[in-house]
């Protein structure tokens, strides 16, 4: 008698056990409140999506009303606390001789904005062009059509001109305004000015010495 309770005890006790541990309609939460808590979903950042249903096409004017819809983008037209207005100009020949017009509206860098200047120069710029300017950077020589920047040509464009071309790009050079903002491309073209004043002294001390007239060897005669 003891022995057939012991074993029907303990057949109750593990059927009790598996039934709590087991799934079925008594785990069922029911409706969940707050699914973005009880599920997570991974995002791109800007990517198009609303607030109430996962993945929804915001591209299909049926779902549009009743969902709210963002992005995370700013306003059009929003400024950044202490920056400019947005480049205005396109990237096409028009803007790039409409940008001559345009000029620099920072004031010359003080000592500070000089030694970061070079800082971001040296890393954006100076691999092709060469600390200097003059072409002679450790990817040029791989790359080719790297322009240098204390040519005359260079010297000859508006400030406005070189800042469209960091902007958006030229030739072989791709744009930078994704790595530099606004004032840091500003500040680049004024660094472009000062290795360019820097190197004048250079050029014109090689003109004068080839100008100057080699001595024509003489031989005294009797």
């Amino acid at each position: 008698m003891k022995k057939t309770f012991i074993i029907t005890a303990f057949i109750i006790t593990t059927a009790v056990v598996l039934i709590s541990c087991g799934s079925g309609p008594r785990r069922d939460t029911g409706r969940i409140y707050m699914p973005d808590m009880a599920y997570s979903r991974a995002y791109e950042t800007y990517a198009q999506r609303d607030s109430l249903v996962f993945f929804s096409d915001m591209s299909n004017p049926a779902n549009w009303g009743s969902k709210i819809f963002y992005n995370n983008q700013p306003v059009t037209g929003t400024i950044k606390r202490g920056g400019n207005a947005a480049y205005a100009l396109l990237n096409d020949s028009a803007g790039y001789i409409a940008s001559a017009a345009i000029v620099n509206p920072y004031p010359p860098m003080d000592k500070a904005d000089s030694t970061e200047t070079s800082r971001l120069y040296n890393i954006n710029c100076g691999v092709c062009h060469g600390a200097g300017g003059q072409a002679n950077g450790p990817v040029a020589g791989k790359l080719g059509g790297v322009r240098d920047l204390t040519s005359d040509l260079v010297l000859k464009l508006a400030d406005g001109t070189i800042f469209h071309s960091i902007t958006y790009g030229k030739n072989n050079m791709g744009g930078y305004a994704s790595q530099l903002n606004s004032k840091q491309r500003w500040l680049i073209v004024q660094y472009v000015r000062a290795l360019q004043r820097k190197a004048a002294p250079a050029a014109t001390a090689t003109t004068a010495v080839a100008a100057i007239p080699a001595k024509a060897d003489t031989v005294k005669t009797k």
